[in-house]
């Protein structure tokens, strides 16, 4: 499971999920890779259940990267305790990720099998996503 070793604030605000990736919009490391087409927040677990389904249909073939890292920590209060006395405590951590981040790619497979992998490992995520391509850059030698 994914989760930052130290953090400077131990409970951050909510935030806001506005607007378009700006980095991580382009396969950077691999040749393919899924894409998000909607802003949400991704936990640790939900990343390593996609990791793992990508790794098992692949039977360990290729190469894996993740390109997201919840470093955000949700707080939950316990069940039946009274309002106010301030935040709870942090309960997991996410990601948040907006429409148009890549957040997985994979290389060293076909393309059918990574459209599988990635395909599986879409299906563990609580996001819509698509299915990318690495794009060749014009004058990239």
């Amino acid at each position: 499971m994914l989760l930052p070793k130290r953090v400077k604030y131990r409970r951050v605000h909510r935030g806001r999920m506005k607007g378009k990736a700006q980095r991580g919009n382009f396969v950077a490391y691999g040749e393919f890779g899924l894409q998000a087409t909607e802003p949400a927040w991704i936990t640790s677990n939900q990343i390593e259940a996609a990791r793992i389904a990508m790794t098992r249909y692949t039977k360990r073939g290729g190469q894996v990267w993740i390109k997201i890292f919840p470093d955000k920590p949700v707080s939950k209060k316990p069940a039946g305790t009274r309002m106010g006395s301030g935040k709870g405590a942090p309960e997991y951590w996410v990601a948040v990720v907006k429409p148009g981040r890549v957040m997985f790619e994979i290389a060293g497979v076909s393309e059918e099998q990574a459209r599988e992998a990635l395909r599986l490992a879409s299906h563990k995520l609580p996001l819509k996503t698509k299915f990318v391509k690495r794009e060749e850059k014009v004058g990239e030698e």
